[in-house]
């Protein structure tokens, strides 16, 4: 199994979202609502899964006031980055693979191919 090599350079603005430099000299930009609807987390896996097959769940109170932040950002060994939101969450750990197969210009150019 091929495992996506650190990012060359992490940007990360904690109103606004993620920025990566991939080796392959790609850049993705990950906005903070994105990661934080795209967490990884057990929790946040299965209310995606839920949102799937009902629309009409409803999604959690953060219970912050203000909008959606990252409070912090941490490296979790060479294969991931953890980020804190500003509600809280703080359990999804982003390993670079996971974060290369959510990189949503990568899902714009697949839903426009999609449609051609």
């Amino acid at each position: 199994m091929n495992q996506e090599p650190a990012p060359q350079s992490l940007d990360l603005d904690k109103q606004k979202g993620l920025s990566i430099r991939w080796h392959d000299g790609t850049e993705s930009f990950y906005p903070i609502a994105y990661l934080r609807r795209m967490s990884p987390s057990a929790d946040m896996r299965q209310l995606r899964e839920e949102m799937q097959t009902n629309p009409l769940v409803i999604l959690p109170d953060s219970g912050s006031s203000g909008p959606l932040s990252a409070t912090n950002a941490e490296l979790v060994g060479r294969y991931a980055l953890r980020i804190t939101f500003s509600d809280g969450h703080r359990t999804g750990i982003f390993s670079w693979d996971y974060l290369r197969s959510i990189d949503p210009d990568a899902q714009q150019e697949t839903s426009d191919a999609d449609r051609s």
